[in-house]
């Protein structure tokens, strides 16, 4: 089995930055045994290095192609072993609108994607 992986999401104020940290935390309680943790990026520089330095592997789940959470990551010199954007998965931006249950199943969709061909 691959090790487990700790998200690091974007947690941006528009719909595919919220939305990524509800699909983190969705994963999280739906795939514990490989989703270790889930860190939105605008946590303090302290919390970040530390959950960069615990974790097995980093997937930074960013809302958009602005790429805040993988900026945030590359600002402590980390560099993540996987990057999904939201907005590359088919999902449009759209301001300040709360996400719904269909995007973080397919954005959920694409981080276990993801992870399973890695493991290929």
């Amino acid at each position: 089995m691959t090790e487990p992986v700790t998200l690091i999401t974007c947690s941006g104020l528009s719909n595919t930055g919220k939305l990524t940290t509800q699909a983190g935390v969705a994963l999280l309680r739906a795939s514990p045994g490989l989703v270790e943790a889930c860190v939105p990026a605008n946590r303090p520089q302290v919390l970040l290095e530390e959950a960069a330095r615990y974790a097995e592997r980093l997937l930074v789940l960013d809302g958009c192609s602005d790429a805040c959470a993988l900026r945030r990551l590359r600002e402590i010199g980390v560099e993540p072993d996987l990057h999904i954007v939201a907005t590359g998965c088919g999902i449009a931006k759209g301001g300040m609108a709360e996400p719904q249950f269909d995007e973080i199943e397919r954005l959920a969709g694409a981080v276990l994607a993801a992870l399973r061909g890695e493991r290929e």
